[in-house]
């Protein structure tokens, strides 16, 4: 089993910033990439930033140099730095790990696991 949770989701003015934060846990044997979605009322869930184990990233076309996601790997830990935030971002984030895991003592799985999501609102 892989847990992922999220944090750092607030409510924030026009122009803010937060930063979010990704763990993941159990019995990972190696993350090959971690990243963010987000999804808003009545809207299709999104790409935010997802980052490879070999730091190669990748931002959704609305980011647009505003979000900077990056890892730690030790921790099997990500973050997401988030400026200038505008209403448009407002949504439940959530966060992906993808990697190789131990099922019981000897066998090695394939593992896609997400977090249940952290709110991120922005409202004056």
């Amino acid at each position: 089993q892989v847990q992922v949770v999220e944090s750092g989701g607030d409510l924030v003015r026009p122009g803010g910033s937060l930063r979010l934060s990704c763990t993941a846990s159990g019995s990972i044997i190696r993350i090959s990439s971690m990243g963010w979605y987000r999804q808003a009322p009545g809207k299709e869930r999104e790409l935010v930033a997802t980052i490879t184990s070999g730091a190669s990233t990748k931002y959704g076309d609305y980011v647009k140099g505003r979000f900077t996601i990056s890892r730690d790997s030790a921790k099997n830990t990500v973050h997401l730095v988030m400026n200038n935030l505008q209403a448009e971002d407002t949504a439940v984030y959530k966060c992906n790990a993808k990697g190789e895991m131990m099922l019981g003592s000897e066998t090695k799985a394939d593992f896609g696991s997400w977090g249940r999501g952290t709110q991120v609102t922005v409202s004056s």
